[in-house]
């Protein structure tokens, strides 16, 4: 008979799984449920913090800021006010001493309440010399009291006599042309 064979054993079919383990992660949380520690926390009321950086909705220093804003804080930071309203006064020139006066007497530079001006002939030079206490109270009005002291008028730029290629040994250049 055919008992005397042996009776092939049956193999148990192996689990179908997906083979992302989306399986064994929804096991292991079945699993888990209800186990100590598990229990869903509460949520904690945040303390409000104390940084003045989070200032929310409102202004603050690290919004954009207009950039006329921007430079009046740095003038004022650095003390530059006196300066740049002096200096402004390069810019309009022409309307303080007049527009003829404007073209052949130029401002050079401001210090220490003095302004230098540069004269392009000697005659410009003196009525620039002549103009200068009303110009000085005109500044004065414009700046405020004891901005600009004196000016100091300066004469055209005569040329080196003492180089050069066609230069006197010993000569003492040209008397009168120059101022």
């Amino acid at each position: 008979m055919p008992d005397d064979q042996p009776v092939p054993e049956e193999k148990p079919e192996p689990e179908s799984h997906d083979r992302s383990g989306l399986d064994l992660a929804r096991s292991l949380a079945r699993s888990y449920r209800g186990a100590p520690g598990s229990r869903p926390r509460r949520r904690q009321r945040k303390k409000p913090r104390d940084d003045p950086r989070l200032a929310g909705s409102h202004p603050d220093d690290r919004d954009p800021q207009l950039l006329d804003a921007a430079m009046g804080r740095l003038v004022a930071e650095y003390g530059w006010e006196a300066d740049i309203a002096v200096h402004g006064v390069f810019g309009r020139w022409s309307t303080i001493v007049g527009s003829e006066v404007a073209q052949h007497c130029v401002p050079v530079r401001f210090d220490d309440g003095q302004l230098v001006v540069q004269a392009d002939a000697t005659a410009w030079a003196t009525q620039m010399r002549l103009l200068a206490p009303t110009v000085v109270r005109k500044l004065n009005e414009e700046l405020g009291h004891g901005t600009v002291e004196r000016i100091k008028v300066l004469g055209p730029q005569a040329p080196s006599w003492t180089k050069g290629l066609r230069r006197a040994p010993g000569g003492r250049g040209p008397r009168d042309t120059y101022g």
